[in-house]
């Protein structure tokens, strides 16, 4: 099991922390984040009744990963919504070519919420994207709405000049 702590892309941000865990038994991904301290700072919109496919989830607070594979341009972006919406998507190279995976119809993952917490877990079955690679590069990531503030971005790693979660060098966890 890999631990994870999210960083902020820039000042001024929420007064939260965002860490979690990663793991991987052959095919099999269990991704846990989780959100503490003050959740007031937080936007978390309401869950939705039916959670589906949805565009656009990184406008709100919206929970994300990136897989790819040594070596190959291209790569896959998981969203989920704490509301229980999300989206996955298919690049064939850097911002390009996205197209949903549509191998997969649904994506349960729970959302529990507490008074100073909120975690959100998925266990997923890699055989709906891929077959199983000796070697997953990971990229973790969220992006957190606030009533009081701009769009905030956290990952492992923010390598460039702006915040961008599809930079292959941001990629930095390997399974």
């Amino acid at each position: 099991m890999t631990e994870f702590t999210l960083q902020p892309f820039a000042q001024p941000h929420p007064a939260i922390t965002i860490t979690g865990t990663l793991e991987r038994e052959g095919n099999q991904l269990a991704i846990e984040y989780m959100l503490v301290d003050d959740l007031n700072q937080v936007t978390i919109l309401a869950p939705s009744p039916l959670p589906t496919r949805q565009y656009d989830l990184w406008k709100a607070t919206c929970f994300e990963f990136f897989l790819g594979q040594p070596n190959q341009p291209n790569y896959w972006e998981f969203n989920l919504s704490p509301t229980g919406d999300w989206n996955v998507f298919h690049l064939d190279d850097y911002r390009q070519g996205l197209q949903e995976v549509a191998a997969i119809q649904i994506l349960p993952f729970q959302v529990q919420r507490q008074q100073t917490s909120l975690a959100l877990s998925l266990t997923l079955d890699l055989n709906s994207v891929m077959t199983a690679p000796p070697v997953l590069e990971v990229g973790i990531c969220a992006v957190i709405q606030s009533s009081n503030l701009p769009l905030t971005y956290w990952a492992l790693s923010h390598k460039g000049p702006q915040a961008d979660f599809h930079r292959r060098d941001s990629f930095i966890l390997l399974l």
